[in-house]
Formats: C-alpha cells, structure tokens, sequence
C-alpha cells in the first residue's frame, strides 16, 4: 500500500481484512472500495460481522490481516519494511479524527450539555479554540433540529434527541467518512424517524456514509449501494434496487424473506 496520488476525499478502501475472536473467525478477507460521498448500507443477519467491520474502518478493532486505508492513508497502521506495524495511541488517535462514528448508545458524556458535548472533541484535540468549537456546534444542533436545548443534559433528551446530538458530535471534527452502527436500535419505535431523517439530509451533502442498519425500507431509500454481510463474507452487493429487489445469492434472499 502506498500513499496515492488520490486528491478525492472519503475514499476508503478495505482490502483482504480478516478478523477472529478466540479462535472463530468472524471477518473472512473482506475487500471492498468506498468512493467519496457514497452512501453504503450494510446488512446481515446477527453475528454476521457487520458492525465489527464498521469498527474496522475507524480502528476500534484491529484487524489480523489485510489493512484499510482512507484516501490513501493506512488508519492505525503504517508500512515498515514491507511490514505493517500498529501505530501508537496518539497517531492512532489522530488519523481516526478522519472518521466520524455513531454509536448504537449514544455514549454521550452524561454530566455535559447537549452544546458541550459537541464542544469537547474539537477543542480537546485542539482543531478550535473553545468560542470558535461553540459556535460550530451552535451550528451543528440548528443541522440536526435541536437549536432549543444546547443547555439541556442528556438525562433531559429524549433517545432520538440523544442520538441526533450524538450526529452532531461526529460532524464536529469534520470528518471525511462517518459511521452508523445501527443508529435506531435502540429507540423506540416513534423515535426512528427523527434520526433517520437527520441522516437522510446528511447523505446529500457529500460525506461518505456508511450504515450499519436493520431498515431495509431506510437502506432502500438512501443508499448508493447495498452490502449484505453474513459469517463474515460479502455475499452480495450492488444498487438497492438489485440486491434488495431482486437478490442473487439465496441467503439474501433467505434474508431479506425474514425481514420484509
């Protein structure tokens, strides 16, 4: 892997990853190409590996072979001798700055406003002095519909509002790729909506998107392509209108048959 002549930004590739936890194998030389502003959705059964390949592209999980690299650069590792070594926390850290991630969770920080929550990255890693961070999430809680409680904490929001202060946090570092992994499961179900129309908007506006999601009918509307993932192994990828409206490989079939 070199560092390319590519000028795009949010072009992701995952070549050859594999992965295994005590001894089970559960990514299996994965290798796909992301281009920049494309909007991918992921699906698969449980246990499928999906959302561990989600955690790849950011480094949350390493991975045993294979490596993956946006626009160009390798996130988490670098070639030495033509070897791949893992880099240290803070480089690590600093090349993951490049990839937004929204948790299933939220996992906002429980004692910060919605406004601070969003504050904290930019200023933390130093990319904005704290006046310049506030103003820019200020901005991010108008994006996602929440202008009227940057004061309130997240015990005062409801899950969807949580999880739309919790988009605004990744937007704030700015980032060429972001992640979903499953960003409604755990909401309840009249909540979905306000989340998936947040990121709706968001797939117009050129950032590479990747979903890890259970709504099919959401993945049928938003995605550029559609990825099914099942024991580790893309089977099947391609427009929603082929894989999800006229699948190729039986399990997707057989999948898709339980889901819709």
């Amino acid at each position: 892997m070199t560092t390319s002549t590519l000028t795009t930004q949010g072009h992701v590739e995952i070549r050859d990853v594999t992965k295994s936890y005590n001894g089970v194998e559960v990514l299996s030389g994965v290798s796909l190409t992301l281009e920049p502003g494309e909007v991918v959705t992921i699906l698969g059964p449980s246990g499928s590996g999906k959302s561990t390949l989600l955690r790849t592209i950011n480094h949350l999980e390493t991975v045993d072979s294979g490596w993956v690299a946006i626009d160009g650069e390798l996130i988490g590792y670098e070639h030495r001798g033509g070897k791949l070594y893992e880099l240290k926390e803070r480089h690590v850290l600093r090349r993951r700055t490049q990839v937004g991630m929204v948790f299933q969770n939220f996992n906002l920080f429980p004692h910060l406003t919605a406004l601070e929550n969003i504050v904290e990255a930019p200023v933390g890693l130093k990319r904005l002095n704290r006046a310049d961070a506030r103003e820019l999430a200020l901005g991010l809680l108008e994006k996602v519909g929440l202008a009227d409680k940057a004061d309130a904490y997240p015990r005062q929001l409801s899950g969807g509002q949580q999880q739309r202060v919790a988009i605004a946090r990744a937007l704030a570092l700015q980032p060429k790729v972001l992640l979903f992994d499953e960003p409604t499961s755990a909401l309840d179900p009249e909540l979905v909506g306000e989340v998936l129309d947040v990121i709706r908007e968001l797939a117009g506006l050129g950032t590479t998107l990747v979903i890890v999601t259970h709504e099919i009918g959401f993945a049928r509307e938003v995605s550029d392509r559609v990825i099914f993932i099942d024991h580790g192994v893309v089977l099947e990828q391609g427009g929603p209108g082929e894989v999800l409206g006229d699948p190729q490989h039986p399990r997707t079939r057989e999948f898709l048959a339980t889901v819709l």
